[in-house]
C-alpha cells in the first residue's frame, strides 16, 4: 500500500473515534420527568421556588445545599447539591442543573446560572419636561 492510503485510513479512523467520543459525552436537556426515567446525567432548565426556602449552613456542612426547583413544564423537585452555595444564587432568575435523580431528589453535580443584573445595561431616565432650545 502507498503511504498516502495508510495516512488516509488512519485519518478516517481518528475522525470516527472523535465523533463517537463527542456523541457519547454530549449531554441532553430534559425535565424532571425525563430524569425519573433516565439513569444518566441530564441538564434541566428551571426556576427556583424561593417560597419553599433553601437549606445551607456552612457551619454544619459547607458541602450541602438544597432547594426546590420547578422545571420548564411545571414539575417541582427537591434539588441537592454537594458543594457550597453559589454566589448570588438568591438573585438569579433561571438556572440549569446538571445531574441525575436519586430516590426522588435531583442530585446536581453542577449549577449553571445567569444573573440578569450583570447583563442589563443601565437605563437613563429621561424627563419628558425637557425644553428644546429654539433658534
Amino acid at each position: 500500500m502507498k503511504k498516502s492510503s495508510i495516512f488516509g485510513i488512519i485519518t478516517i479512523a481518528v475522525a470516527i473515534a472523535i465523533i463517537i467520543c463527542t456523541y457519547g459525552s454530549a449531554s441532553t436537556y430534559g425535565t424532571f420527568k425525563d430524569a425519573d426515567n433516565n439513569n444518566g446525567e441530564l441538564h434541566i432548565i428551571g426556576h427556583i421556588d424561593k417560597e419553599k426556602g433553601m437549606v445551607y449552613d456552612a457551619t454544619k456542612d459547607a458541602n450541602y445545599f438544597s432547594f426546590y426547583m420547578r422545571d420548564t413544564i411545571g414539575n417541582e423537585r427537591k434539588v441537592v447539591y454537594t458543594g457550597t452555595k453559589p454566589e448570588d444564587f438568591d438573585r438569579t432568575d433561571k438556572i440549569v442543573l446538571v445531574g441525575q435523580m436519586n430516590k426522588g431528589e435531583f442530585h446536581a453535580s453542577h449549577i449553571l446560572m445567569k444573573c440578569p443584573s450583570k447583563y442589563k445595561q443601565d437605563k437613563l431616565d429621561v424627563n419628558a419636561d425637557t425644553k428644546k432650545a429654539s433658534i
